[in-house]
């Protein structure tokens, strides 16, 4: 097989894997085939913390796996055709694609081909030689393998910027039914060994600061290790989701939890549904995800015993608002930062602005809309210099109209652009 082959078949099987924060592409000026176009096989793009889009070369290193995993299309029992790429070939391919301008990047996975050590020596190869022999010094982002050894994860971790080991599924009883081969004790290990890592890489950074010496980067894994969760392929909740990204934000320091939206893939196992769960879960887990890491809100006040899923009519710090109407209506010119985080519409960057003007004057409604706040969305929550809402009941039926209605209208693109950057 050629290696444009192997690149259709191993781009193509790569697509699955949603924690490299794959998107479109339409802004990019080259035209279709020319140099520096992002339409080829295998160009996808993730996003800088600092909102920079970088485009990636995202392929598996085979799709051969010893793994019968029901959810995934790679699976040993899937009819898929089957191909794989030598090391030697990864490394040509991204330095050919690098100095084309087409990619500024690598993101590297593959299937289980023999053992996990052997499989993890090879994607450590590719990382190794393009950063040894070839001087490459664009993002690279590795796959790791859950019961690799140890000094195989931390061998990675000098090589990529980032790491990732999916977790796929929020409950070992979905693992046991779905991915028997794998472990949530055992991944968890494997996340143990790659924070060590770069919490040790940082301490040893800040000893040589402290020393006087010239800031240097850090050697392990600078940009953190990620996961990913499958939602909707087993009865797990919203609430079964949330409650372990929170673990592994507090106990594995992960730097990212996405969330892929199961969709049916061709020769499907039996064990799977056989439709797809609604689209805008995947939003609205984002959008909780931010919640708890940016504004403070704990699992339990984002879903209920009552309700474990999230409401998918409105995004979940507007029910939360909803829920707890004792809390408003909020005076933008007195709260603390904590209340003002939970007002609607108004995000993170919206609250920092806020605290920083109101020190110099007593903000009115024009001034918030001049902030950035969605005053659609906050107006029935707060207080300003001129405005004062009507006061309204928890169960006031017109308070509920009136913030569904201005929900549906913003509903996808509110959705879609606070999962992308937090401003809810």
């Amino acid at each position: 097989m050629d290696i444009d082959a192997k690149l259709s078949i191993l781009a193509d099987a790569a697509k699955y894997d949603a924690s490299c924060a794959s998107s479109g592409a339409k802004g990019r000026k080259a035209a279709p085939g020319g140099l520096g176009s992002t339409e080829g096989a295998g160009i996808c793009h993730s996003y800088t913390p600092d909102g920079r889009c970088v485009s990636l070369l995202k392929i598996l290193l085979t799709n051969y796996c010893i793994y019968d995993c029901a959810y995934c299309i790679n699976r040993r029992s899937s009819g898929v055709q089957r191909a794989r790429f030598t090391p030697e070939e990864v490394v040509r391919l991204t330095l050919d694609f690098y100095r084309r301008n087409y990619i500024e990047g690598l993101f590297l996975s593959s299937g289980i081909i023999r053992d996990a050590d052997y499989t993890m020596e090879q994607l450590i190869a590719v990382a190794k030689s393009l950063r040894t022999e070839h001087k490459f010094a664009g993002y690279i982002h590795l796959k790791t393998i859950p019961n690799a050894a140890p000094e195989l994860l931390r061998e990675a971790g000098l090589w990529a910027d980032r790491l990732s080991i999916n977790v796929e599924l929020p409950r070992q009883r979905d693992l046991d039914v779905l991915a028997p081969e794998k472990n949530l004790v055992q991944i968890g290990r494997a996340m143990n060994v790659v924070r060590d890592g770069i919490v040790e890489a940082r301490e040893d950074r800040a000893k040589v600061e402290r020393a006087g010496a010239p800031r240097m980067p850090i050697a392990f894994a600078p940009a953190g290790q990620a996961t990913q969760m499958i939602v909707g392929a087993t009865s797990a909740t919203d609430a079964d989701v949330l409650q372990t990204s929170a673990m592994l934000y507090t106990r594995q320091l992960i730097k990212r939890v996405y969330y892929s939206a199961f969709s049916p893939i061709p020769d499907a196992s039996a064990l799977l549904p056989p439709v797809a769960p609604p689209l805008l879960r995947e939003p609205r887990l984002y959008q909780a995800d931010w919640l708890m890491r940016f504004y403070g809100f704990a699992v339990h006040e984002l879903t209920t015993p009552a309700t474990p899923n999230l409401d998918l009519d409105v995004d979940p710090k507007l029910a939360w608002a909803m829920r707890n109407r004792a809390e408003f209506p909020v005076n933008v010119n007195s709260a603390p930062k904590e209340a003002l985080l939970r007002i609607p519409g108004i995000g993170v960057r919206s609250v920092n602005r806020m605290i920083a003007a109101r020190r110099w004057t007593r903000l009115r409604l024009d001034d918030l809309a001049r902030l950035s706040v969605a005053l659609s969305r906050a107006m029935p929550f707060i207080e300003t210099a001129d405005y004062a809402p009507t006061r309204l009941g928890p169960d006031s039926a017109l308070l509920s109209q009136r913030v569904r209605s201005t929900s549906q209208l913003d509903l996808w693109s509110t959705s879609l652009v606070a999962a992308r950057t937090g401003e809810l």
